[in-house]
């Protein structure tokens, strides 16, 4: 069954009804073939993604250093984290509409510039209050530039092409899970963790100059209000989605929270075997990230249902399966696989469902991924001080499988094809 994605809204600058199926002619369905240069864009949001993701890491491993240079405690120099996090969900929630009527090139490279300024000013912070403040800069820069992630990818490459430069975005979310961490503190053992802060600029300056080089303009549509988030959470289908992306990742934070004990008391790994699983955890996500833009042509629905179930499966059989060292670490391995397609399936699936307000449906998912984290923690730590780390594991798998079952009975998985001129949304299974 399909369903036309058309409708009537009214144009931004007369008032007068405009058909959105015509605004997708003009501005949502791109050339049949990228040429470079729509390429070499993509790879330059994915710098973006990946410079914004090590920035938000960085005091995971630089957080003693900072307090006893700041003169406070670790668990306030943490809330560096907390800020972070708050302000990009604000700014997911709020960018489509604040920027309604701004070039999307020129929203994307003003985030890249509060990025620079974010770390610049970290750096030199005499105090925690500026720390703190600067550090709500990055979180405006990386709920912004998150949520407008896929629906620029819609504007840079033929829709068929969609899912893979999605993929290539956020991998710069599994490079910064795989290095920041480690390159925080091997850097910050070097030379201090103000020069860390200051590296990070260096990489958002080289950044924006790749920006500036490949992103094209892209005209605003100027449709987006406040309003506008209420009413793409009333579109058919579009709650239920969020719901069952909600579950998914707070089962996957509820065990990456618990992630290490996990593996000392149940692998029973030591300090050297740990770094190298969690290493092998990051690039297992990375590749995951980049197959799931392969998956994601071949169906939405099939990428939505699989990785909850596979980081399910891993999670059970960690917590309850005698399966020794190396069976251990090829769950591990399968549930970083599983989760690299999380975040890309679930912007794919957001922009299919409302690809008239895309930047909107993108807001969304950065406030529900944001809840999550906060939320799976928060449900991880009631467990594990209920039953300990094979609870966590236990309870997740199952709320993961949950999950998987309510996305294939009640979640709808579009498929884009151009027909007529224009993108229509297939709903059909």
């Amino acid at each position: 069954m399909s369903s036309d994605v058309r409708g009537i809204v009214p144009d931004a600058e007369t008032g007068e009804a405009a058909d959105v199926g015509d605004m997708a002619d003009a501005e949502r369905v791109p050339p049949e073939e990228p040429g470079s240069s729509s390429w070499a864009a993509v790879f330059s949001l994915a710098m973006g993604v990946f410079g914004l993701l090590t920035a938000e890491y960085l005091p995971t491993s630089l957080l003693t250093p900072m307090a006893a240079d700041l003169g406070v405690s670790e668990a306030l120099a943490g809330q560096s984290v907390t800020v972070t996090a708050a302000a990009a969900m604000l700014s997911g929630l709020l960018t489509a509409s604040l920027t309604r009527r701004v070039d999307r090139r020129t929203v994307l490279l003003g985030f890249t510039v509060l990025l620079i300024v974010s770390n610049l000013l970290v750096a030199v912070a005499p105090n925690m209050a500026v720390l703190l403040l600067m550090r709500t800069l990055l979180g405006v820069a990386l709920g912004g530039f998150w949520s407008m992630a896929a629906a620029v990818a819609m504007r840079l490459v033929p829709a068929a092409l969609v899912p893979r430069a999605v993929s290539i975005i956020f991998s710069g979310i599994a490079v910064a899970t795989i290095v920041a961490v480690p390159l925080g503190s091997y850097l910050g053992d070097l030379s201090g963790w103000r020069s860390t802060f200051v590296a990070a600029a260096a990489l958002g300056a080289v950044t924006l100059v790749f920006q500036l080089f490949a992103l094209p303009r892209m005209a605003p549509d100027g449709t987006a209000r406040l309003g506008t988030l209420w009413e793409v959470l009333r579109r058919p289908g579009f709650a239920i989605g969020i719901a069952g992306m909600l579950l998914v990742h707070i089962g996957h934070y509820a065990l990456f929270t618990y992630i290490r004990p996990a593996l000392e008391n149940v692998v029973k790994v030591d300090v050297d075997e740990l770094a190298l699983l969690l290493f092998v955890f990051g690039v297992a996500n990375f590749v995951g990230t980049l197959a799931a833009g392969w998956l994601l042509e071949k169906s939405l629905r099939l990428t939505l249902v699989l990785t909850p179930a596979l980081m399910g499966v891993a999670a059970l059989g960690l917590a309850l399966l005698p399966a020794g060292r190396l069976g251990y670490a090829a769950l591990v391995v399968l549930w970083g696989l599983a989760f690299g397609g999380v975040s890309v399936a679930w912007s794919n699936w957001a922009t299919r469902m409302v690809p008239d307000q895309a930047e909107s449906a993108g807001g969304l998912v950065v406030v529900s991924v944001q809840s999550a984290i906060a939320g799976g923690a928060a449900a991880g730590g009631v467990m594990f001080g209920i039953g300990g780390v094979v609870t966590v594991f236990t309870v997740s798998g199952v709320v993961l499988l949950a999950s998987a079952l309510l996305i294939l009975r009640r979640v709808e998985a579009p498929r884009y094809q151009a027909r007529n001129g224009f993108i229509e949304a297939d709903n059909s299974p």
